[in-house]
């Protein structure tokens, strides 16, 4: 048995991967439409994870867009996508460079959450050893639910 993907359905298609490619920072390397279900697969992977992915070998986050308008609820019953970064400081304060709010902020220097569009919650976790307590990061108080 290996682990293939994570299926997360969203409602607007081009704000997802706004958020998932141009802030969060995964790359597409699959997509298809099927006209008879009405719906779209766009699978995304993580920079290190990307030549993995093109050979079937890497765990991928699949955004299933349902063409026919939907609201979903519950996000937060999903869990949360978790993801390890070079520099956790670096990329919280990118995130946030580009409106995402970081509500639960890396005060241990190890771990941040942020949402995506649709509410899912997306752990960020520092690579290897945590880094140094910093500021503004060591006093920035949570932001909203995650």
């Amino acid at each position: 048995m290996r682990y293939l993907h994570t299926m997360v359905r969203v409602r607007d298609l081009d704000q997802s991967l706004d958020f998932y490619c141009n802030k969060l920072g995964l790359k597409e390397v699959r997509r298809s439409e099927n006209e008879a279900g009405r719906y779209t697969l766009v699978f995304l992977a993580a920079p290190e994870d990307i030549e993995a992915a093109e050979r079937h070998q890497a765990p991928l986050v699949e955004l299933t867009y349902n063409w026919d308008p939907e609201d979903y609820h519950g996000g937060r019953n999903f869990g949360h996508l978790a993801y390890e970064v070079d520099d956790i400081y670096a990329f919280c304060q990118r995130m946030m460079d580009a409106g995402i709010a970081i509500n639960r902020p890396p005060r241990d220097g190890r771990m941040a959450f942020v949402r995506s569009p649709d509410g899912i919650s997306i752990e960020i976790l520092q690579k290897g050893e945590s880094k140094p307590k910093a500021e503004p990061w060591a006093s920035m108080p949570n932001t909203g639910t995650w």
